[in-house]
């Protein structure tokens, strides 16, 4: 596995409000070679082995998926219009 290249506090800060106020993202994210983009509820921001992790759900779906942090290319949050 690469090594955790840690992202700015103030994108950690975003990811970990999204979670507590229940923002969905639009987020674009890394998995090996591909690029995803998805609609998701993010549901939790931990740190282990090394390394920051977000837990999403993805709409639509449902599936719970888990990605480290420095896979994500880039995110916005959803907010009512």
């Amino acid at each position: 596995m690469i090594e955790y290249q840690p992202i700015s506090c103030a994108q950690h800060e975003r990811l970990e409000f999204s979670v507590l106020r229940k923002i969905p993202l639009q987020i674009e994210f890394r998995q090996g070679p591909e690029k995803i983009r998805q609609t998701v509820m993010p549901l939790d921001v931990a740190t282990r082995s090394g390394a920051e992790w977000l837990k999403f759900r993805v709409s639509g779906t449902g599936e719970v998926i888990e990605i480290r942090l420095d896979s994500i290319i880039s995110f916005a949050e959803q907010l009512p219009s």
